[in-house]
């Protein structure tokens, strides 16, 4: 993701958080990632529960079309709602919380409306597309019964 799309960066000691316009980012920092690695890697007991979370949530992008809603948890964090998916709770500061999550309710009704907008589109050339088939079908069958009703043969 282009840097000059960036509207929002949180630094913290592990991890990073990175807000784009369209996309958020959560990304470990390569120390605690290697940590990470070689603690599930040596422990089979974590390999086996942590394994499979260590696989699929870091590092984490999101777009924001797909983000159902945002909300502060008890704790003050931030906790992401996405449908089909597990919640993604991301432990920051309750004030900075507070300002990803404002970010986020500006910024995803925007990328929603563009992409409704993208698929109108989509559908609306595909519609010109068919349309545009159809008329050389029905072209092509004038065509070819004015060849037939030329030669005398039946239409």
């Amino acid at each position: 993701m282009a840097t000059e799309d960036l509207v929002m960066m949180i630094d913290k000691p592990y991890f990073t958080v990175k807000l784009h316009r369209s996309l958020l980012e959560v990304d470990l920092k390569e120390g605690v990632k290697k940590k990470l690695e070689d603690v599930v890697e040596a422990n089979p007991t974590l390999r086996g529960s942590l394994g499979f979370l260590f696989q699929n949530v870091i590092p984490l992008d999101v777009s924001l079309k797909d983000i159902e809603s945002v909300e502060l948890d008890e704790k003050g964090r931030v906790k992401i709602i996405i449908p089909h998916r597990k919640d993604i709770t991301i432990p920051l500061e309750p004030d900075e919380s507070r300002k990803l999550i404002g970010k986020l309710n500006e910024l995803i009704p925007i990328e929603k409306q563009r992409e409704i907008e993208r698929m109108l589109a989509s559908v609306g050339a595909a519609s010109r597309r068919a349309g545009e088939i159809d008329e050389e079908k029905a072209r092509a069958i004038s065509e070819s019964r004015h060849e037939k009703w030329k030669g005398g043969g039946p239409l």
